[in-house]
């Protein structure tokens, strides 16, 4: 089993910018779609415009729901202070500060460009 999360977004080229330029994603060589599979290991995020999905799906909730609400997507990488090493040097805004947590974990916290909650751990 493999794990693919599609998410979707008001600004594609403004989302492919952050996953690639601030988090190290690669893009496909097509990229001329209103999806786009962003790659990183085994990890793929699968890019799609808000603005195409029918207005029955369930995601076009109403105007005042917030993008991703419930839901935290949780990155585990190799290390953790050189992806927020970077985060910081693209000067992206950081929700909570690489932290030890009480669990033994190292991480810290950004939301994307729609507003899903993003937390990098080692």
């Amino acid at each position: 089993m493999k794990l693919r999360i599609e998410l979707f977004v008001e600004n594609l080229e403004r989302s492919m910018e952050f996953y690639s330029d601030v988090l190290g994603f690669s893009l496909p060589n097509d990229t001329n779609n209103s999806y786009i599979p962003v790659r990183k290991g085994n990890v793929v995020f699968g890019l799609g415009e808000m603005k195409e999905l029918p207005e029955s799906h369930p995601l076009k909730g109403s105007d005042d729901q917030r993008i991703g609400l419930g839901v935290e997507i949780v990155l585990e990488v190799e290390d953790v202070k050189a992806i927020y090493n970077k985060v910081v040097a693209k000067a992206y805004p950081i929700q909570a500060e690489l932290t030890k947590r009480p669990w033994g974990l190292e991480d810290f916290r950004i939301v994307d460009p729609d507003g899903y909650y993003l937390r990098i751990t080692s």
